[in-house]
């Protein structure tokens, strides 16, 4: 499910194949075809498909095509003889360009009467317009079609809203559900899905879920504890141990059908089969999602659970939901056993109510002994003893009240201290779970509410009743006052515990906030903890660096002046080397001076020559030696002069011994 072409590959003339397929849609319902074909010139609202298909499909899509081509055109029959085969071809997808017309064939909305009212519907004043201007802009605020201001799918979202709520008046407007509208929007016109929203409030229990009491959501709830506690009993225990409740992040699965948990492509598929299956899926798909994060789960407390269920769980499935609709299918569920945690859930609401209504059954059952019995003495002490104790009750109730009231702004107090401007968005996201749970204790105010207006019209019926009784004696006036005070004090105690309740109800959601802001401060003031002893390290870690540092540059000075004191050393040691070599090349001059005067002279015998030979090794091996101890560039130099040197003196030895 990728995003949307305009044009549509299968109705091509290269692919003539489905022509006949699509011939019925044609006669019966042209924006249904159009919905099909993904014009969207009128709506504009088809922006969930595939991107750019070519009009060369695979041999696999093709199949599908016709397949699809055939079950539409040919639907009753399919629908009657083939249901299995059909649930089964929906679990695996339902191709984009068909999903309009199949959404609305397994719905049965395709010709539904209150469609023609579509249109004065919208010429009419809804009480809840104010609502659904609000949370226009929170329906999908990332997808092209409804994030701009005043365009023309908020518009059509809007259209579809006010519509319903001016035809089921007792549910009105509910936030959840304009994700659902607003994903039949981007398949089909506004007409079609305003239709196909009729009927899944009708016929999948989204009416119930979402009516003001949601009693249909608190059964929803009970269910899936049940299902957890029986195939995953350790994550129940933790559930429990922590205080997180199913409601805290179930709800919104159950009321949007997972569109504001999984990205588009991922819920889409979802709702193929939601559409075909109803609300099994919701609790299949759920119940997978638990066991596939049971062992990330029992390792978090309450904040990191909510924390994981928001950031991690809606991109575990980013390469497709096929896995997760595998093992949605692998859980075990029990339609019968479902039926009879239904029936449990009831008797225990009814059991509620009936504690609940025993002020009224208690006060009408006076109210008809009152009447049928004699006035006397002792019934007249009898209820002023019953006047006094009720307004003693009332006396406490009110005591009882002003102290929650002080508690409450005590805690509010407190909360308004703490700083939210990194986490009003992340304490926004937790409260929605939060207020979520309050839906049963609403629902429970709201009754009791319903009773005490009940208790007023039946007293108000009473007084209708017995008003020529007001002329009787004076005594019987003063017992009907007394009956009268004595209701009034009912009713007014009844409405002081309805308020209790009601205070009861956010002193709860206060306390869970500021639980949630306590967490908040202790992480960080942790974090704060941690950073500072990583400054610490890192300070004494940069002493330690800058004391090497101090160490290397001393130990690099010394080198220095070392490596100076070895260069002017060497240079010394040059200077004399060259003064000596200076020296013994004046000494080598002289001496051959020498020799060529001896030859002149002609003066040498052979013993003369000989001790002059003798004389002349000894100088040249002194010669050698202080040679030697001079570098070795002077050595190599003067090495090989004074080698040359001594090859001479015993040539001319040789010469001379040879000429004697």
């Amino acid at each position: 499910d990728s995003e949307h072409d305009p044009r549509l590959p299968g109705l091509s003339p290269t692919s003539g194949s489905l022509k006949p397929a699509m011939s019925l849609l044609l006669e019966t319902d042209s924006k249904s075809l159009r919905s099909v074909n993904g014009s969207r010139r009128n709506s504009g609202s088809s922006l969930v498909s595939s991107s750019s298909a070519s009009s060369n499909l695979s041999h696999l899509e093709e199949d599908s095509w016709i397949l699809w081509g055939r079950i539409v055109n040919e639907w009753e029959d399919v629908r009657k003889k083939k249901e299995k085969q059909v649930k089964e071809l929906v679990r695996k997808g339902i191709p984009h360009h068909f999903r309009a017309i199949v959404w609305q064939l397994l719905c049965s909305a395709q010709s539904m009467p209150i469609k023609d009212q579509y249109s004065e519907l919208l010429k009419m004043t809804s009480p809840c317009e104010k609502l659904i201007r609000r949370d226009i802009a929170r329906t999908y605020p990332e997808h092209n079609f409804f994030k701009e201001k005043d365009s023309l799918g908020q518009e059509v979202l809007f259209n579809v809203m006010k519509a319903y709520s001016l035809v089921d008046r007792e549910v009105g407007y509910c936030q959840g559900s304009a994700f659902i509208v607003g994903l039949l929007l981007m398949q089909m016109p506004e007409e079609e899905a305003f239709c196909v929203f009729v009927k899944l409030m009708q016929d999948y229990r989204l009416r119930e879920l979402f009516k003001p009491s949601m009693a249909e959501l608190g059964l929803c709830m009970y269910q899936f504890e049940c299902m957890i506690q029986e195939h995953l009993p350790e994550l129940f225990v933790h559930f429990q141990s922590q205080s997180f409740h199913t409601s805290m992040y179930a709800s919104s699965w159950f009321l949007t059908i997972f569109l504001t948990t999984f990205p588009l492509p991922i819920a889409t598929r979802i709702f193929d089969i939601f559409m075909s299956e109803g609300l099994e899926i919701v609790f299949r798909v759920g119940l997978a999602l638990l066991q596939m994060n049971q062992a990330e789960l029992m390792q978090l407390d309450m904040e990191g659970m909510l924390q994981h269920f928001q950031k991690v769980i809606p991109h575990q499935f980013d390469g497709g939901p096929d896995k997760l609709i595998q093992a949605a299918y692998q859980v075990k569920y029990n339609s019968k056993k479902m039926k009879k945690l239904e029936k449990e859930y009831t008797t225990i609401k009814t059991k509620e109510m009936e504690e609940q209504v025993e002020i009224k059954v208690s006060i009408s059952g006076l109210l008809e002994h009152k009447c049928n019995s004699n006035y006397n003495e002792d019934f007249v002490l009898q209820l002023e003893k019953e006047l006094v104790q009720a307004r003693l009750s009332e006396a406490e109730s009110q005591c009882a009240l002003k102290e929650m009231q002080d508690k409450v702004l005590d805690i509010e107090k407190r909360n308004n201290s703490f700083p939210d401007e990194n986490n009003i968005a992340r304490l926004q996201e937790e409260l929605i779970a939060v207020k979520l749970r309050e839906a049963e204790a609403i629902m429970g105010l709201k009754e009791l509410r319903q009773q005490v207006k009940d208790l007023e019209e039946h007293w108000q019926r009473h007084l209708a009743r017995t008003t020529g009784r007001w002329k009787d004696p004076p005594k019987k006036n003063a017992v009907n006052e007394l009956q009268d005070e004595l209701m009034t004090i009912r009713l007014r105690e009844a409405e002081t515990q309805a308020e209790i309740r009601e205070i009861k109800q956010r002193m709860m959601e206060m306390e869970t906030q500021n639980q949630i802001n306590s967490n908040h401060l202790r992480r960080a003031e942790q974090e704060v903890i941690s950073l500072h002893e990583k400054v610490q390290y890192l300070s004494a870690q940069n002493k330690g660096l800058l004391t090497q540092l101090s160490e290397a540059k001393r130990k690099q000075a010394e080198i220095e002046c070392k490596n100076k004191e070895e260069v002017m050393a060497v240079r010394l040691r040059e200077a004399d080397s060259i003064a000596a070599v200076a020296e013994l090349q004046q000494h080598i001059a002289e001496l051959e001076i020498q020799k060529e005067e001896g030859k002149l002279q002609g003066q040498l015998n052979k013993s003369d020559s000989n001790q002059y030979i003798r004389e002349l090794k000894d100088q040249i091996a002194e010669l050698n030696h202080e040679v030697k101890s001079l570098p070795f560039f002077f050595f190599l130099r003067f090495y090989l002069f004074i080698h040359e040197r001594q090859r001479e003196a015993e040539t001319q030895a040789e010469g001379e011994a040879g000429s004697m």
